[in-house]
């Protein structure tokens, strides 16, 4: 064959090898064709970029960082004054007016409440999406999101970054390998917070301070004072804004549990916490999921599977075998998997699995190796057309029906006055047998005071509200102040 090549026929060929990108690199496709070809690189704007926004963007940084967009312009200065060429804004929506044309990908890392109607907003306009954890606030967001990647063919990414990383890979082969047998009973636990819980409701207002549009923050949630309790940061602890330990940190505790054992729905939860206050999430919480039954794997089955929750300082108790004095914490938390083989114990994150045994397993690979950053993967597929592309280790498909299960545990710890076992129907997105005539109160304030030396409490309650009601808001809120999500496609 001979070595030379027309340079029609290399233009040609270098076409048919660029047709599985959407961002085709300027080196493949040249002018020479008739074709302006996009740049190789991602426009790509930040949503919430004073906390971990930030820290995704210096990922990113590779590609052009052409817009920020925070409520707090304080907050986020030192981002600002890093990115000089990028515009800014306090609106998302203003950002999207103006950049929209020009925008390639959105990273979300604002508060809680707001990441379903940003991401939503940025993928019916076709943009991809990179989204922090949890991927959303409330259950029905997370479905929504789901069915809205998969309409506008996006790439997308939940910033639960353990998932592209070498325990969870490991993890996942041993139990697929039949290493640890049937596992039937899961626990985790993480030891935050470490941020503020279990606080009433301040009753001081603070001045907003100018370089802040509270206004933007509250955005679909209901409209509260100002107070420095809430931001920066704090808001992870208030049910308005955040939802709390198990919110933030099970996306990273439990990704190689739903992962592993190809969870989906749950069927029963029960929740169970310290004092539950109207506002804020308690200082520390267990819930317990039942899954049903899988369909077993070709070396392992999967029968029906309880895993437990637990944060705020608790922790399961130590299996039999693990040695004195090993700390299970590892990075933050961990998870112990019961098999009826062998017992295996990772970190957060999915880090350092290990087996109480002392077996080290030599276990075919089966997942995807993911080289670069969690970030820059997700950059790798939004380069790739959807016919093309390799999903990225948390793309919404999975990480909304695994968000899902996270913030319905939220619900279960809400809902922990009925005193009953929930059960949860998650193809329709509701509670099957909570009573229609049920109720429910939360505590305003503790009342808490000592009297010659005699420590009381004087609680002031929230009236009773329908159970089922109050379960369906939470399910599925009701947007305030003029915002709406798009409609579930």
């Amino acid at each position: 064959m001979s070595s030379k090549i027309s340079r029609r026929k290399f233009l040609e060929t270098g076409a048919i090898a660029a047709a599985g990108l959407t961002v085709v690199p300027s080196s493949v496709l040249g002018k020479s064709m008739g074709y302006k070809a996009p740049s190789d690189k991602l426009n790509i704007v930040g949503v919430g970029v004073g906390g971990m926004g930030n820290a995704n963007l210096n990922q990113l940084q590779s590609e052009n960082i052409i817009g920020l967009c925070d409520v707090d312009w304080k907050y986020s200065k030192r981002v600002f004054d890093k990115y000089p060429n990028a515009k800014k804004y306090y609106d998302y929506r203003k950002m999207y007016d103006e950049l929209g044309k020009s925008i390639d990908g959105v990273v979300v890392a604002t508060a809680d409440h707001t990441h379903a109607i940003i991401a939503a907003d940025a993928m019916t306009m076709g943009k991809h999406v990179y989204v922090q954890k949890p991927l959303t606030h409330s259950v029905y967001e997370s479905r929504l999101l789901t069915k809205l990647a998969a309409k506008h063919k996006v790439a997308t990414s939940m910033g639960n970054q353990g998932s592209s990383g070498p325990g969870v890979r490991q993890v996942i082969d041993w139990i697929r390998d039949g290493q640890i047998g049937e596992v039937t009973k899961v626990e985790a636990f993480t030891d935050r917070p470490i941020w503020p819980q279990g606080l009433m409701t301040p009753k001081q207002a603070h001045k907003v301070p100018s370089t802040l549009n509270w206004d933007l923050f509250i955005g679909p949630a209901n409209k509260r004072p100002f107070n420095e309790i809430y931001h920066p940061w704090n808001w992870r602890g208030w049910w308005d804004f955040g939802t709390g330990a198990l919110g933030d940190m099970a996306c990273h505790i439990l990704h190689p549990v739903f992962k592993g054992l190809n969870l989906g729905y749950p069927t029963k939860v029960q929740g169970s916490s310290t004092m539950l206050l109207t506002d804020c999430a308690p200082n520390a919480q267990m819930v317990k999921y039942v899954f049903p039954q899988r369909d077993n794997l070709p070396k392992v089955a999967m029968p029906e599977v309880e895993v437990t929750w637990y944060d705020g300082g608790l922790t399961p108790m130590r299996p039999e075998g693990v040695p004195a004095g090993k700390n299970l914490n590892d990075q933050g938390g961990g998870v112990i998997f019961y098999g009826t083989k062998d017992i295996l114990i990772c970190g957060c994150y999915g880090v350092n699995p290990w087996l109480v045994s002392g077996r080290k397993p030599n276990s075919p690979k089966t997942q995807r190796e993911v080289t670069l950053s969690h970030e820059m993967d997700w950059v790798r597929a939004c380069k790739e057309s959807p016919e093309n592309r390799v999903e990225t280790a948390s793309p919404f498909s999975e990480a909304g029906p695994f968000n899902e299960m996270v913030v319905m545990g939220v619900l279960a710890v809400r809902l922990q006055a009925l005193n009953q076992e929930l059960h949860w129907d998650g193809e329709n997105m509701k509670f099957t047998n909570i009573p229609s005539d049920a109720t429910v109160r939360t505590i305003i304030e503790d009342g808490f005071k000592i009297t010659d030396g005699h420590p009381t409490f004087d609680k002031t309650w929230t009236e009773p509200v329908n159970a089922i009601a109050y379960a369906e808001e939470m399910i599925k809120h009701t947007y305030q102040n003029g915002w709406k999500l798009p409609d579930m496609p």
